[in-house]
């Protein structure tokens, strides 16, 4: 694991503020790649001893134990004891001070094994606000190691840990709490633990209440937990549908503008059409919906590092425990809510096989930020001039839909794939509540953000001017839309997909928008708008409301209104349901490990998508 430098790996729970560590060692100095014969990622970066000495560090997966069989936890073992590699030249194992039972075990399971340890001693001011009285130099002389208090997230004693790794040193020849089975080695442990924090982190009165604790009393009880709960994901939502109108409006300003622009200094032709019909109207149809996923992320950063989001997995355990799943499950699936993508990459904390198969499986249906401009597009046609709070409770209900039916479909599975070969327990750190750390909140949604906006000048770039190049050529040469459309690609390819979506409401334009749609959900919203020949500029409110004004007056043939509640019912069920993300599939086969696994999901989550959208068509006929 060293290869020309010194390897120093660091180790610690979930929650321990390990990565922040990470980052305020190296800087910009890291990279992420994957560990030898696996696919799941690590960070390894380089940093300097305030001596000049350079290290090479790597963040290994968090975990509470090197003896389950997770892949965090297997890949963090076979690190340490340098199966596949070489051994790290030192380990520091960062604690939560303020947690620093818990925290402890799994640094006398690393200081069993004899490699050089240093204990990072992280939030020590958290610790010092909840009224622990640390002695890091005792806690020092009992673990045998050295102790450095540090607070990651405000770069206090950096310094100081990387001038203990400048010299090796001496660690306990042996430990006396080794031996035994894992369960008994467990036991000793933390029985030691407790006896350690006795002497070296002692609380003044020890039977007074935190904020926390206060704080838990109501966010963690069985009826208001559950209230507080379901009142901030509608919060949520509520404040990405409304907030978000102002940078929405002034993107698609702009690109209005750019279009203006490009039109006064070109002259007619194909590559003036390119450029203002298909690049700049495919791609800001996309990032003007950049607002509502910067929001979106924005919040769930904010749960994270707030401490909240360990206390919904809590929450949730009893009734994800009801559908064969626990709630090692919820933060996985939660993430799915942003994008499943490292959603399933999560299910890596999972003990369990089969629990972790299912948990990929069903994550799809946590209805991902890049649907977001396909609902944003929908829901106003079902909901014309009702208020922000109305369309807020319909988001509400679509992402709740995709979750009940995930929550069943798992159920169902887990009941057939049968129960574990071993017991698994779950086991969930619940840090104390504190500020949001803005900073990483704010790398969190840029690193998203930017991500999105990578994906918008390549793939849907890409996309983009495929799609106007399939609606352009053949040239009918009619200079009828309707006509030139009709004899393009385009057109010749949708009318094959008619007898399939026609019974869900929808005519060849709109089965040619969710077949395009498969690359990228979000590509979805660049079809309709070319299909339906979408133009910009032709009054101050020509933003994304202009698809909707004209999918609102379209017909079919017979002068039948085409976008009726029960087609759009229609679309949006299918949208909850269809895996329309190649990519998401490859990572599927990818944690996995199998192929027939990806392609039986998505043929699966296809076929359940048009025969509930199919369903949800029928059933609206009757009342619309």
């Amino acid at each position: 694991m060293s290869g020309s430098l010194e390897t120093v790996a660091l180790a610690g729970n979930p929650n321990a503020g390990k990565t922040t560590l990470f980052n305020a060692l190296t800087g910009s100095a890291n990279r992420t790649g994957n560990y030898a014969g696996v696919t799941v990622e690590q960070k390894s970066g380089e940093m300097f001893t305030p001596h000049g000495k350079k290290l090479r560090l790597v963040d290994l997966p968090g975990c509470y134990s090197l003896d389950g069989g997770s892949p965090d936890q297997e890949i963090a073992r076979k690190a340490l004891t340098g199966e596949g590699g070489p051994r790290p030249d030192i380990v520091v194992c960062v604690v939560d001070a303020s947690n620093l039972e818990r925290h402890l075990v799994l640094a006398l399971q690393v200081i069993e094994m004899g490699l050089p340890v240093v204990v990072a001693l992280n939030m020590v001011d958290v610790a010092e606000k909840a009224g622990l009285r640390l002695d890091p130099q005792k806690l020092s002389e009992e673990l045998g190691v050295p102790v450095v208090p540090v607070q990651a997230n405000a770069g206090k004693g950096i310094v100081e840990l990387k001038q203990a790794l400048r010299h090796p040193f001496p660690t306990p020849a042996d430990a006396p709490w080794k031996g035994g089975t894992a369960d008994e080695s467990g036991e000793r442990r933390r029985a030691l633990a407790l006896r350690i924090c006795e002497v070296a982190a002692r609380r003044p009165d020890g039977h007074s209440a935190t904020i926390s604790d206060k704080l838990d009393r109501w966010l963690l009880h069985p009826v208001f937990g559950w209230v507080a709960l379901i009142g901030i994901m509608f919060l949520i939502f509520w404040s990405i549908f409304s907030f978000a109108s102002i940078p929405m409006d002034a993107i698609d300003a702009g690109k209005t503008w750019l279009q203006e622009l490009v039109t006064g200094a070109m002259g007619e032709g194909d590559l003036r059409d390119l450029l203002t019909d298909g690049i700049i109207e495919g791609v800001g149809s996309v990032v003007i919906f950049l607002p509502q996923i910067v929001l979106l992320f924005f919040f769930i950063g904010l749960l994270e590092s707030s401490g909240y989001m360990a206390r919904a997995a809590f929450l949730m355990d009893g009734l994800m425990g009801r559908v064969g799943l626990s709630g090692k499950a919820f933060l996985p699936l939660f993430s799915s809510y942003a994008c499943a993508i490292p959603g399933i990459m999560a299910t890596r904390t999972i003990d369990s096989a089969k629990e972790r198969l299912v948990t990929i499986f069903v994550a799809p249906w946590m209805s991902c930020s890049a649907r977001l401009p396909v609902y944003l597009t929908l829901v106003p046609l079902l909901l014309a001039g009702a208020g922000g709070w109305v369309q807020a409770l319909v988001f509400f209900a679509i992402y709740a839909l995709g979750t009940l039916t995930a929550l069943v479909v798992a159920r169902i599975l887990r009941g057939r794939l049968g129960p574990d070969e071993v017991k698994t327990h779950f086991m969930l750190e619940l840090p104390p509540y504190r500020a949001p750390q803005w900073s990483y909140v704010f790398r969190h949604v840029g690193g998203r953000a930017g991500a999105f906006l990578q994906k918008a000048g390549t793939i849907i770039l890409a996309i983009a001017i495929v799609l106007w190049a399939a609606k352009t050529f053949p040239k009918s040469g009619s200079e009828d839309p309707g006509e030139q459309l009709d004899h393009s690609m385009m057109g010749r390819v949708g009318h094959l997909t008619e007898p399939l979506v026609k019974p869900l409401g929808l005519d060849w334009r709109g089965g040619t928008a969710i077949l395009t749609s498969f690359a990228a959900r979000e590509v979805f919203v660049t079809s309709m708008a070319q299909l339906f020949h979408v133009e910009e500029g032709e009054d101050d409110e020509a933003t994304q409301a202009s698809l909707r004004e004209r999918l609102v007056g379209e017909t079919w043939p017979d002068g039948r209104k085409m976008f009726t509640i029960p087609a759009v019912i229609s679309l949006l069920v299918f949208f909850i349901y269809a895996l329309q993300c190649l990519p998401t599939s490859a990572v599927v086969a990818r944690e996995s490990g199998s192929w027939k696994w990806a392609v039986g999901q998505f043929a699966f989550m296809t076929v359940f998508a048009w025969v509930a959208a199919f369903v949800a068509y029928r059933i609206a006929l009757f009342f619309f």
